[in-house]
């Protein structure tokens, strides 16, 4: 997904992003495919994915209509957050380079696997691997069992 942090233009991008990519989300439901929707979504979906939520509230990644845009995609269009399912921990992907964030672990969960409904029962784990830093996120990880 965009990342609208760097300026109101690039909110702008990233929320009509959103506003594009939401009907194609529901249509590729719709099709009766099972989908598992993976990557740097660029935003928290509740508080305990992000360390530092209060001072974020009127931040990109935070704001209160990405936060709904989330409630929709699960609410309404009936997609689920696979790492929720099976882990009411607070868990980051991303941690800002300044200060000790990585080494405090104040983070952002920004990356998500967001799965059609029949996939649920085929989730077996999911975690963060921090042994290694490559970036500024660490590798996201969900193991399902999958039949093809």
């Amino acid at each position: 997904m965009p990342s609208g942090s760097s300026s109101d233009a690039a909110q702008q991008k990233k929320d009509d992003f959103l506003e594009k990519i939401y009907p194609h989300f529901v249509e590729l439901k719709a099709q009766g495919r099972e989908l598992i929707i993976c990557g740097d979504w660029n935003m928290c979906h509740r508080e305990i994915d992000l360390k530092n939520w209060r001072a974020n509230r009127k931040n990109s990644g935070f704001l209160p209509h990405e936060r709904a845009w989330l409630d929709k995609l699960y609410d309404e269009a009936g997609f689920v957050d696979a790492f929720r399912q099976i882990n009411t921990e607070a868990v980051y992907t991303w941690w800002s380079n300044r200060g000790q964030a990585y080494a405090n672990n104040v983070g952002w969960r920004l990356d998500y696997h967001v799965v059609t409904p029949g996939l649920i029962d085929s989730i077996r784990d999911g975690w963060v691997y921090r042994e290694e830093r490559f970036s500024d996120h660490a590798p996201f990880i969900m193991d399902y069992d999958i039949s093809l």
